[in-house]
Formats: structure tokens, C-alpha cells, sequence
């Protein structure tokens, strides 16, 4: 079982909670060294001075931040100290709203919220759950976790309560910030009426388990085959030449869809 990454407790109102936090997601990118291609050793970095090019050692090392003249402000570990948040073990909800309100590119890391060993948690920690389920309701609020101070969302999920760390509002890029950006062209309304059947043709309910990640399945065969000293030979990558005719595309993609349908209910 994972460890708590954080303990403390949730409060709203005048009601405690103690919880302790563990992750919801698992690592499972296949991670890489960098190593010398002739002899397989390990590639180590050094931190060597820009000017002098000599090693630094690390209790030399402080923290700099380039202004727009050029100029660097130099702040050492303990002053950085100035700036870190108190560190309280609450998570303080501070308002309640919609899940659907709530951007999806603010979310950024998930854990599940578990309940303490302690007489009255789970009465708790159930009375939040089951309130925010009836009002249909998200929690937001603020913790520290290490140093730094995080905006979460608390929700209802699984019969549990999951946290999620958000990313603040000017952490965002808006659409109309990115060039080319927003799309003002509008769609021809015949080509439209058949992109929504096709919409339509491949709508199904949403399965998350029948997602897999293929690039990482590619890899670890690519990793067995080198294992055994088997060739790995590279495919050209052939470039999908821009659709001209957008209707026959969009008829064709319909029947194909429809066809694969009907293959999934006969196999079903």
C-alpha cells in the first residue's frame, strides 16, 4: 500500500476532518539514463562555474533570478524561507461550486482523501462526501504541501472523496493568447449535419480501461527485442496529404464508422 504523502485534516465550517492524502495515479513511463553509447556507463553532470569553469561545491550554490536589465538577484535557501507559506496541516475549503464550471486545464495531480484512525474521522469525513453528492457540489480550497501553497478541488468520487491541485488562473493560456487562435471560419452547414453523424457513429460509452497506451507498449517490445540482440529497423513515417474533397471524407468516415459498429456488436 502507498504511503501518505500528507496528513492534516479538511475543514469547513467549524467541522474538522482528518484525512490523509495518497496519490491517485501511478508512474509507469519507461524511464531512461543517458549513458556512452560505446561502453554503456553512466553520464553524470557536474555544476561548473559559466566564468571560471570549475566545479562549485553545493554549499556555494544560491538561487538567481535574471531581471529584464540583465541583472541578478541573488537569494540564498534561508531567505528564500521569507516567502514560504505557514505550515498548517488544514486544508481550508473556502467556497462550493460546479464541477462543470471548474476548466479542466486547471487540474493538474489527483490523490485519493482517506480518513484517519480516529474516533469520529470516517463519520466526518462520510457527512462531507455525502453532502457535496446531494448538492452536487465541488470543494475548493488551500493547503501547503512542502513549500509551496496549492489551490485543490475536493470531490465526490467512487464512493470516496478525491483531491485534485490546480493550477491558478494566470497559470493559464487563453485560446485568443495563441496565434491562429480562436478559429472564426464557419462551417459549411451540409458538411456540419455530416461531421455530427459521425460524431454520432462513434459514440460510445466512456470505458477508460479500453484506452491503453500503445506508445509505451511499443517501447518495451523495442526494449525486449534489443535485449535479445535483434535488429531494430525504423519505418519512414508517411504524412497524411490535407483533405481536399471535406464531404466525401466525412461521408466515407461515416460508413466506415457504422461498419465498425456493427462488427463490435456481432463480436460482443
Amino acid at each position: 500500500m502507498p504511503r501518505a504523502i500528507w496528513s492534516g485534516s479538511v475543514s469547513f465550517g467549524l467541522v474538522n476532518v482528518p484525512i490523509r492524502l495518497m496519490s491517485a495515479t501511478v508512474d509507469k513511463e519507461i524511464h531512461f539514463h543517458q549513458v556512452d553509447e560505446k561502453t554503456g556507463s553512466r553520464i553524470r553532470y557536474k555544476r561548473v562555474s559559466e566564468k571560471s569553469g570549475r566545479e562549485i561545491d553545493y554549499d556555494r550554490i544560491a538561487n538567481g533570478y535574471e531581471l529584464s536589465s540583465g541583472k541578478w538577484v541573488i537569494l540564498s535557501d534561508d531567505e528564500l524561507q521569507a516567502a514560504e507559506p505557514e505550515r498548517t496541516h488544514t486544508i481550508d475549503i473556502e467556497d462550493f461550486v460546479a464541477l462543470a464550471e471548474i476548466d479542466p486545464l486547471q487540474f493538474d495531480r489527483g490523490y485519493w482523501v482517506v480518513p484517519q484512525d480516529q474516533e469520529g474521522a470516517k463519520k466526518a469525513y462520510a457527512l462531507l462526501r455525502t453532502a457535496m453528492e446531494k448538492k452536487d457540489r465541488v470543494a475548493i480550497g488551500r493547503f501547503v504541501l512542502r513549500t509551496k501553497e496549492h489551490l485543490v478541488a475536493l470531490r465526490p468520487l467512487q464512493g470516496a472523496l478525491s483531491l485534485h491541485t490546480m493550477r491558478f488562473a494566470d497559470e493559464l493560456v487563453p485560446a485568443s493568447k495563441v496565434d491562429g487562435l480562436p478559429v472564426r471560419t464557419k462551417a459549411p452547414a451540409k458538411e456540419l449535419a455530416t461531421a455530427e453523424k459521425l460524431i454520432e457513429s462513434l459514440t460510445v460509452k466512456w470505458d477508460p480501461g479500453a484506452y491503453r497506451d500503445r506508445h509505451r507498449a511499443k517501447v518495451k517490445k523495442l526494449i525486449e527485442k534489443k535485449s535479445k540482440g535483434q535488429e531494430i529497423t525504423v519505418e519512414p513515417v508517411e504524412e497524411k496529404p490535407a483533405v481536399i474533397d471535406l464531404m466525401a471524407a466525412l461521408e466515407e468516415s461515416v460508413a466506415a464508422a457504422r461498419g465498425n459498429k456493427r462488427k463490435r456488436k456481432k463480436s460482443a
